[in-house]
């Protein structure tokens, strides 16, 4: 399923111990840049968060924020005494040095037990993990309500292209025919204003045979089947991944959409170089305009 780098979530619990919330918001983003706003007494919770965030993420600029309140003070570990004269003398220290130095917070004071945070990890933890999955929840069907609207954006720009596609190639044997005929009339004209008499010696047969062979070595340059085919090709593969229906998509789908744009207008491209017609000069515009705002939208796709 197609996926948008732009999303967010958020979800808030009211417990006996207090109240936790959370809020996820995302950009896009060449890879996966996750940055987290917790306090200090809640960064136990880290290994946590970051650990949900990267099954429901592949890409994206992403900021996690997670807040606390009105704890119950029976869920703070008390102080450690010992540890906290002891930080007083290396302060009193410190600031004969340093008068200006500043004294910790609060919540930098140690506390007694392994855990140096003010809140109880086995009562939080498990308040953090239910808070954040319910967030992601929210902020993944985002992504995805998101996704699908890029995705139909450019199915509809990949049934224009499809148009362009069939409109040429309904008009280019006509357009070929009509240039090995001009090529052909121009070959005689050149042939008779450089050498009348060369041209008269030249027999009938001979003189079309080679001006058949220089008009249809021209009309092997101006035709564009083979881009047209390779154009028609890439949209099968465009829709297939926009239709969450290829091998691939479950890694991310956006990079893998990045390339195939640049293979579209790589023929586009080529295209415009071969037309020999303003017609086919047109299309190849409208191709790359297409194309491009096809790129654009892939930009914020996961």
């Amino acid at each position: 399923m197609i996926r948008s780098m732009t999303a967010f979530g958020a979800c808030r619990q009211e417990t006996e111990y207090g109240a936790l919330s959370i809020e996820v918001r995302s950009v896009n983003n060449r890879f996966l840049d996750l940055t987290l706003r917790i306090p200090e007494d809640l960064r136990f919770t880290e290994n946590l968060v970051r650990d949900l965030v990267g099954r429901h993420a592949l890409r994206g600029k992403i900021e996690v924020r997670l807040n606390y309140s009105a704890v119950n003070p029976d869920t703070l570990r008390p102080f450690d005494e010992d540890a906290v004269q002891a930080l007083a003398q290396q302060l009193a220290w410190a600031r004969r040095q340093i008068p200006d130095l500043p004294a910790p917070s609060l919540a930098e004071l140690p506390r007694q037990g392994l855990a140096q945070h003010g809140l109880d990890a086995d009562i939080w933890l498990p308040l953090c993990q239910q808070v954040c999955t319910q967030a992601l929840a929210e902020f993944k069907a985002a992504r995805e309500r998101e996704g699908a609207r890029l995705a139909a954006a450019m199915l509809a720009m990949a049934d224009e292209i499809s148009t362009i596609i069939g409109q040429v190639e309904a008009a280019l044997p006509d357009l070929v025919q009509q240039h090995q005929e001009k090529i052909a009339q121009r070959l005689r004209e050149a042939l008779m204003a450089a050498s009348p008499e060369g041209f008269a010696a030249i027999s009938g047969a001979e003189l079309t045979a080679r001006i058949a062979q220089e008009a249809s070595l021209f009309g092997l340059r101006v035709d564009v089947a083979e881009e047209l085919t390779r154009l028609a090709s890439h949209l099968q593969e465009l829709r297939a991944i926009l239709a969450g229906q290829h091998p691939a998509a479950a890694r991310g789908s956006g990079k893998r959409l990045d390339f195939l744009f640049q293979e579209m207008n790589r023929e586009a491209n080529t295209l415009g170089a071969k037309a020999a017609a303003l017609s086919v000069t047109q299309a190849a515009i409208d191709l790359k305009l297409l194309i491009e705002q096809m790129r654009e939208q892939a930009q914020n796709i996961e």
